[in-house]
């Protein structure tokens, strides 16, 4: 994470869903952050996909970013996690691509795509948003007051 102030918001809310989700039987929430360079056409895509996959763990659930992915209201999002935390997978990975989005071989990868919405958001702020709608979903599951309908 480049900025300061990124990095203080995203451990904040990673923070506050590894308390609360210790009584979900969450264990951990880490962010991995990959350094890819350019390929000499200047796409990034294909050799940030390498890079991902050489990183998720065998047998993870990989869940992609692409704004053509399905949306989910932050209930759904919840509902999918709870089943996803007490399925026969151990991991479960969000992976979000860089400027050209995800190369072939992620999207091959990937057990289901997610979207934040239609725009296109930076990673850093995908990362943001992704963050405070997995605390959000753990409280809901958690039935802490964080979320309101």
């Amino acid at each position: 994470m480049r900025d300061k102030n990124e990095r203080a918001l995203a451990e904040d809310y990673v923070s506050r869903a590894r308390a609360l989700g210790r009584s979900l039987g969450i264990s951990d929430i880490t962010v991995t952050e990959l350094d890819s360079r350019p390929s000499k056409d200047g796409r990034t895509s294909d050799r940030e996909a390498e890079a991902l996959l050489a990183a998720i763990p065998d047998g993870a659930y990989v869940i992609a970013l692409d704004e053509t992915g399905r949306q989910r209201s932050s209930r759904e999002f919840a509902a999918w996690m709870d089943t996803l935390k007490d399925g026969a997978r151990r991991d479960v990975v969000f992976a979000i691509g860089g400027a050209d989005g995800h190369g072939a071989a992620l999207r091959q990868r990937a057990d289901a795509t997610l979207s934040l919405g239609a725009m296109t958001w930076p990673h850093m702020l995908a990362r943001i948003l992704l963050l405070e709608q997995l605390y959000r979903a753990i409280s809901i599951l958690a039935r802490h007051p964080y979320h309101r309908d």
